[in-house]
């Protein structure tokens, strides 16, 4: 039979671990949510005009090496840390389009417009579209705005435009672009999870 001593030592070693369970969990959920979100206010970023993509590459690259660090070095998951890295990379890729899309359709201001350019300039296209009412305000418009080859000079078109000024324009979808932005954001959400869950199981996981 245990002495009281020892009782309390096992009672005081019980009742230590649970916290620390609890800990373990809250910190893997932070690190969970806040690895992919990262990626995704990346993303975001860079769709800004500008020094945006600037901006977001910087921020892409830190949350990179941050969640590569502490996943494979500091947990010593490495396989979590190969998927949190390409989980990652591949939501930058799919997040910002898809997010610029859906708030250009949702909340973008519809303007008419004509198309008066189309041109190819290293090996990227370009496409000049000048306002049909107001002051017949002129933008360039790139293929990351939806300038492909559906877009015809002299077509008539109705443009997206930012109502807080900060985004680029973008140009309408083509026929064979129905339901992209729906696939785009349902990819990233895909990835949104895969990165977080990695990001958990090597917090949970870790040695």
């Amino acid at each position: 039979m245990g002495t009281p001593e020892s009782v309390v030592v096992t009672e005081g070693k019980a009742a230590g671990a649970a916290p620390s369970r609890v800990r373990r969990w809250v910190n893997s959920l932070v690190w969970a949510v806040s690895v992919p979100l990262a990626f995704t206010v990346a993303a975001w970023l860079a769709q800004l005009p500008s020094v945006g993509i600037y901006v977001g590459v910087v921020l892409a690259l830190g949350t990179f090496a941050v969640a590569a660090t502490v996943a494979g070095g500091v947990w010593h998951r490495a396989g979590a840390a190969v998927l949190v890295s390409c989980g990652g990379f591949a939501l930058t890729l799919f997040a910002g389009p898809g997010l610029y899309e859906l708030y250009m359709k949702t909340l973008g201001e519809k303007v008419p417009a004509v198309v008066t350019k189309v041109e190819e300039r290293d090996d990227k296209r370009y496409c000049t579209v000048e306002e049909a009412t107001g002051d017949r305000a002129v933008h360039e418009i790139s293929q990351q705005q939806n300038c492909f080859d559906h877009i015809k000079p002299r077509q008539r078109v109705t443009l997206r435009q930012d109502p807080m000024g900060v985004l680029e324009p973008r140009l309408p979808d083509g026929p064979d672009q129905e339901g992209q932005t729906s696939l785009t954001l349902a990819i990233s959400a895909g990835l949104f999870a895969v990165t977080g869950g990695s990001m958990f199981y090597a917090g949970q996981r870790r040695r």
